[in-house]
């Protein structure tokens, strides 16, 4: 149908863009009006005819074979990730609108988090903060249910402060966020927070438009905390494994055992301890 989005031609043409003729090994003669690669260089590096590619693009031709596929991502030098990605797009049937179902933390995870001495947290699949322990909201207020990982890292001026490498983090946020949602667009969850954030921040709508996509992985990440100074930490990302926790998962960050970093997290641990009782004697 007309009215449905093209995610194929989407992506396709956004990564065409982002290819440099001299990376295909393409010589450039003369002024080209257009970035990256022409349809026509696609398809001939992909062995398939320039109508043909075209009719992909446009959205007229929605279902090409794996093999096709897989010889456009050679052309357009996609990694293995963004390769599967690729034939997931064609291979996925369109979804009717829906609201997104409650996502409900197992009670077992939410128990876990409650008893690790670091900071943990469950992430949604829309990157909503979904449960946290005190120990994450110390590393930043914004690690607490109700909140939401894109738009605090991209909008809230005090969570951007945090990331000394905010851009990186950005990018390694997006890519991981697009990978989650998947095929998922007309979710009314998706669609108003890729709203708000495209509104909201040019950065956001500048790395969208690239088409990155990257499974949510562990990486080495810096802070810099108002309370203890610069705080490198390593972030794991878990997969919640039952049933009805699709997209979820459970992050917790961690330290290099002997490091300064170690006793910042103890710094902040203690700070998260619930002030004792005063108790008061009456003579």
């Amino acid at each position: 149908m007309a009215d449905e989005p093209n995610l194929l031609g989407d992506f396709l043409r956004a990564r065409r863009e982002l290819v440099a003729p001299e990376q295909a090994g393409i010589t450039v003669q003369g002024v080209r009006r257009v970035p990256g690669l022409r349809r026509e260089e696609v398809a001939m590096l992909a062995g398939i005819s320039a109508d043909y590619y075209l009719r992909l693009e446009q959205g007229r031709d929605r279902r090409p074979s794996v093999q096709v596929l897989e010889s456009i991502a050679r052309a357009l030098q996609l990694d293995e990730e963004m390769t599967a990605y690729l034939v997931g797009l064609a291979a996925d049937k369109p979804r009717r609108r829906r609201r997104p179902p409650r996502e409900t933390v197992p009670a077992g995870t939410a128990k876990l988090i409650g008893t690790l001495p670091l900071p943990a947290f469950v992430e949604g699949r829309y990157f909503d903060v979904l449960a946290a322990n005190p120990l994450a909201t110390g590393l930043s207020p914004r690690l607490a249910p109700g909140g939401n990982r894109m738009r605090d890292v991209f909008l809230d001026a005090g969570e951007r402060a945090l990331f000394p490498d905010w851009e990186a983090a950005t990018e390694e946020l997006i890519v991981g966020f697009r990978q989650s949602v998947g095929t998922d667009i007309d979710n009314p969850r998706f669609v108003e927070l890729v709203g708000e954030l495209s509104l909201a921040s040019p950065r956001f709508r500048r790395l969208w438009a690239r088409h990155d996509v990257q499974a949510r992985q562990g990486a080495r990440v810096r802070f810099d905390h108002p309370q203890v100074g610069r705080l490198v930490l390593h972030r794991e990302k878990l997969v919640i494994t039952t049933s009805s926790t699709e997209g979820m998962m459970l992050v917790v960050y961690h330290a290099d055992a002997g490091s300064d970093d170690v006793d910042k997290l103890a710094l902040l641990a203690s700070a998260a301890l619930p002030a004792p009782e005063s108790h008061h004697s009456f003579g």
